[in-house]
């Protein structure tokens, strides 16, 4: 049977399509239909490093563990890595082609769509079900000549197509409508229905305005999902901090937020770690007291460097190691906290030199070939306990330290990772996802200064909200939905049972809470 390609897309950015793609990865996969994830093309400074050594997008590395799958390339054919206002790396197949502005990208559109389509061919003869996810809005008149983000894919392919739009934003239904009436007429008649996303309060208060929407636009409406409060799943642009109740602190870190900033979901274990106050300082604000600063990773790291140095936060930081505070520098901040980093090639801007930090021994070029690879190994900072760590190296610049120094990872091919200075207040390393061990996790905020603090484990927490995800789609996406789309599979006479049972766990759930009276809930 020919895999079934299905599309959501948004009204807006940050709608809900990246994690309604994740839910529902979940939730066919335990139903036991063999199911990835696919986005065409991706735009956003989060990746991830896949198994076959490429560079996809973070979401769609959770929605592979979603589905029980290892990340590869062609979950995520195109990736664009903005290093300016206006350009933009970009990255086919996991791997860097050049720097593009934007007029240039869009020309090189109809190749690109070549690698797309290459992909998402591939995916189908592996794959019961491919969930597709957009990017941005398909309303972007501007953006539909050469599209292969949204509906020029979803018309390249013919496959359906469903629109989500945020409730909690507002004017859900002059989202839902107006997106539909700028499409042309074929890709009006490949949307199938709608999802709204977040709704808080009765639901009875919004059936008049869903029965309007149905009526105006002849759609389903597939599907009210709640507003589900503490949802922790990685978040491929946006920063968030949980509020935590002074007692339990032990530890109070500071990340930089600079222009450029990338991978910011080294930091997730972190924000969701009960003992840790974490805090995103961005430029124009002064540094709060703090054990900990951290200097994350950046797509420009010598533009990064010169914004630090205007706000004046070298000498912030200098000022917080002379009391004793600890700094941290990961992938680009690793290279500030150098003495110089050359850019001779202009890999990441204009070509040229910058004075670095000063605050570490070692001197970075940035070289055209990027450092793609999983890494792992032992943790060296306590060495009474064996503590394995993992996690990823992505970066161009190649690092080299003057003397000797303490590594901070012993990697498993032998090789040294990081380093700590002398005085063990500061620490540089390429290694992305360095707190995602619940273990490495205790032991590096040892270091920061924390007395005590429990374990997280992230991948446990991921594998908890993907589940909790998938249990609210079965419940708020209609019976008509999954008999609609994933009613026809068959393998062996095994999965249309499977595909029944998706069908019937829905259609029970629906029945359970027509039977319970609406709870009424704040609506603001």
């Amino acid at each position: 049977m020919t895999a079934l390609s299905l599309m959501v897309q948004g009204t807006t950015s940050d709608a809900g399509k990246s994690i309604l793609v994740a839910g529902l990865c979940r939730l066919l996969k335990r139903r036991g239909l063999k199911v990835a994830p696919f986005k065409p093309q991706n735009m956003s400074l989060n990746s991830a490093v896949t198994i076959d050594g490429g560079e996809i997008g973070r979401a769609q590395a959770l929605q592979a563990q979603a589905c029980g799958l290892a990340p590869h390339t062609d979950m995520n054919p195109v990736l664009l890595k903005p290093c300016s206002d206006t350009g933009a790396q970009v990255i086919i197949h996991g791997r860097v082609l050049n720097n593009m502005n934007a007029k240039d990208y869009h020309r090189y559109k109809p190749i690109a769509l070549k690698a797309v389509l290459a992909s998402h061919r591939r995916l189908q003869q592996q794959y019961d079900v491919i969930l597709v996810e957009g990017a941005g809005s398909p309303a972007e008149v501007n953006l539909r000549d050469n599209d292969i983000a949204n509906m020029g894919f979803a018309e390249a392919v013919d496959c359906p197509v469903i629109i989500i739009a945020d409730i909690d934003r507002g004017g859900v239904f002059a989202h839902l409508v107006g997106t539909l009436d700028v499409l042309s007429e074929s890709e009006q008649a490949r949307i199938s229905g709608f999802v709204i996303n977040r709704f808080r309060g009765d639901i009875n208060l919004l059936n008049p305005g869903l029965d309007w929407l149905q009526q105006r636009t002849q759609k389903q409406v597939w599907g009210v999902i709640p507003y589900l409060h503490g949802l922790y799943l990685d978040a491929e642009d946006a920063l968030t901090v949980q509020q935590k109740k002074d007692a339990d602190i032990t530890c109070r870190i500071a990340v930089l937020v600079l222009a450029h900033i990338s991978n910011h979901t080294d930091f997730d274990a972190l924000r969701l770690h009960a003992n840790v106050d974490l805090q995103y300082v961005a430029p124009g604000q002064e540094l709060p007291n703090t054990d900990l600063i951290i200097l994350p990773g950046s797509k420009n790291v010598r533009g990064d460097l010169a914004t630090l140095l205007d706000c004046g936060w070298d000498s912030a930081i200098r000022r917080h190691l002379r009391y004793g505070g600890k700094v941290m520098g990961i992938c680009g901040g690793y290279q500030l906290l150098g003495e110089t980093i050359a850019d001779p090639e202009g890999i990441e801007g204009e070509a040229g030199d910058s004075k670095a930090l000063g605050i570490l021994p070692m001197t970075t070029e940035l070289k055209p070939q990027k450092q793609l690879k999983q890494i792992k190994g032992k943790l060296l900072l306590n060495k009474s306990e064996d503590c394995e760590i993992s996690g990823y190296e992505i970066h161009c610049g190649e690092s080299h330290v003057a003397g000797q120094y303490l590594p901070l990872v012993k990697l498993s091919d032998g090789r040294d990772e990081g380093m700590i200075s002398d005085d063990n207040l500061v620490m540089g390393t390429y290694m992305h996802g360095l707190f995602d061990q619940p273990q490495a996790c205790k032991q590096l905020l040892s270091w920061a200064g924390a007395s005590e603090s429990e374990a997280v484990d992230l991948d446990s927490i991921r594998e908890q909200q993907l589940n909790r995800l998938a249990d609210y789609l079965e419940t708020s996406l209609s019976a008509a939905f999954f008999e609609k789309y994933f009613a026809n599979f068959s393998d062996n006479n095994t999965r249309d049972d499977l595909a029944a049972d998706v069908f019937s766990a829905a259609s029970h759930e629906k029945k359970s809470r027509k039977k319970k009276s609406p709870k009424k809930n704040s609506t603001t």
